[in-house]
């Protein structure tokens, strides 16, 4: 499994959740026992508790990550061998899980187990991301990135709304996908996050720590170096608009809120 820092969550999923109509179909409001399985720092496990009565339960593999989650209770755990009885909640559902497993099947069928009722996966497709900029180069420098590290990356991390496709090989029932996009924009005044992801641009610090995933997928030896130049003076751009309030980035990452009934039980 893929391993991400807390700064990393807490940037990505800033701004998350603002709206949640699409989370509807999980009967939060009727909720006892909720599982939120990779729960990481805890980002929906805030809204899961926010939304219900229930008491919900925090589990991710990485106990420095799970210390940041706000849960009733926090548990040390894999999502494929879940530390669970069967039945045990009414509700177990992830955030961004399945797209960073390698047998996210098992997964499914792991959450269903431990599942008495309802099972759901919030997913995002990342080949469909979209970036509007008011630097010309950065959404075209994105998109060249993103398609290399997608065809690189060993998990399917455009799984998005695939994702109903492993419910049905579990056996689940009543399956339903909704989409939601998450809409991240950049404008003046900027906040500390936004200023050091700009520095990060200027310097390509984020191509390089995704240099693996972009040799795997074609980007490598003189066409790296070209796409980091072009980062890195890109960043540089950024970082000018920036220090004279012109700079605005909206990215838009489609999510999928996939949910399905345990069979057997009435819809």
């Amino acid at each position: 499994m893929r391993r991400f820092s807390a700064d990393y969550l807490s940037e990505t999923r800033r701004g998350m959740w603002e709206h949640r109509d699409a989370l509807a179909d999980l009967q939060l409001a009727s909720r006892e026992r909720v599982l939120d399985v990779g729960c990481g720092t805890g980002e929906l496990t805030r809204v899961l508790r926010e939304e219900s009565d229930a008491t919900v339960v925090g589990l991710d593999a990485d106990p420095e990550l799970l210390a940041h989650a706000d849960a009733d209770e926090r548990v040390v755990g894999d999502a494929t061998r879940l530390p669970v009885r069967d039945g045990a909640f009414d509700l177990v559902v992830c955030q961004a899980l399945l797209i960073n497993l390698p047998d996210p099947r098992a997964a499914v069928e792991e959450l269903a187990r431990a599942s008495s009722d309802l099972v759901a996966v919030v997913e995002p497709d990342n080949a469909a991301v979209t970036v509007d900029s008011t630097v010309p180069a950065e959404s075209r420098l994105t998109e060249r990135a993103r398609e290399a590290y997608v065809r690189g990356v060993p998990t399917d991390v455009d799984l998005g709304a695939d994702a109903a496709d492993l419910f049905a090989d579990a056996g689940l029932d009543d399956v339903r996908t909704t989409r939601y996009d998450h809409v991240r924009r950049v404008e003046p005044p900027y906040g500390e996050a936004e200023l050091e992801a700009a520095a990060r641009k200027a310097t390509g610090e984020r191509l390089a720590d995704q240099r693996a995933e972009l040799a795997a997928g074609g980007v490598d030896g003189d066409a790296y170096d070209a796409l980091r130049a072009e980062w890195r003076e890109m960043g540089r751009e950024v970082v000018e608009q920036m220090q004279t309030a012109d700079y605005e980035r909206e990215e838009t990452i489609p999510f999928f809120v996939t949910v399905g009934r345990v069979s057997g039980r009435d819809a």
